[in-house]
């Protein structure tokens, strides 16, 4: 279970919902705006999910290969996570931003439509977003698969499912509730945040990247040995 929630948490390290959450909290009435946003990202997550585990449970393929995939899934994912680290460590995705924004650099830059519908401040729009933009991506199918081969109760998997949802929304949930019973408080703290973040952000990225990387291969090849 303890990797279903990293798993969760590595999800939710998404740059699009960190955009879309600093766009929200620009715009007047960043409450509604997240609320709607979060309402429309719980709608898609838990729902699809739901159906996706469901029927990985049903299928019986996990059942009858699961001994040989599951440490192989552990290995490729966390080959992935270590090779994440060493590419933001080693500074290359920054200076492959930097040629790419060089070489853009008199060009108009063009705004996402996703992002103008934000701009507009409506919380219906970002309900609609917030559907839209939550389809599941590698980390939370790999999440989902893992809740998949844990034989869980259907009322056990809709509670996970469920639990998995809002750790992997925490960028929304953190700063909607902070909004709800801190609004004085808040923006400055936003701030804050986004300060530490555009300092401290690679490097928390790496650490957090590494430490997923090692343990799932450390995981995968003790399944292999078993």
């Amino acid at each position: 279970m303890s990797r279903v929630f990293g798993l969760a948490l590595v999800a939710g390290l998404n740059p699009v919902l960190l955009t879309a959450t600093t766009v929200m909290l620009l715009l007047p009435r960043p409450k509604r705006l997240l609320l709607g946003y979060l309402i429309g990202a719980y709608t898609t997550s838990i729902a699809v999910g739901l159906a996706i585990v469901f029927w990985l449970s049903d299928s019986g393929s996990l059942s009858t290969t699961k001994h040989t995939v599951s440490p192989g899934i552990d290995i490729v994912l966390g080959a992935l996570a270590l090779l994440i680290a060493f590419v933001v460590g080693t500074g290359r995705m920054a200076r492959r931003k930097e040629r790419r924004r060089s070489e853009h650099a008199d060009q108009p830059k063009k705004t996402p439509r996703w992002q103008q519908t934000l701009s507009k401040g409506s919380a219906r729009d970002t309900f609609v977003v917030g559907i839209l933009l939550s389809f599941p991506g590698a980390s939370y199918l790999a999440c989902l698969t893992t809740i998949a081969k844990l034989n869980l109760s259907n009322s056990a998997i809709v509670l996970t499912v469920v639990a998995v949802a809002v750790v992997m929304l925490l960028l929304l949930e953190v700063p909607l509730l902070a909004y709800t019973f801190a609004p004085a408080w808040t923006p400055a703290a936003v701030e804050r945040f986004r300060a530490w973040l555009a300092t401290n952000g690679a490097r928390a990225g790496v650490i957090a990247a590494t430490v997923i990387g090692v343990a799932l291969v450390v995981k995968g090849v003790a399944g292999l040995l078993a």
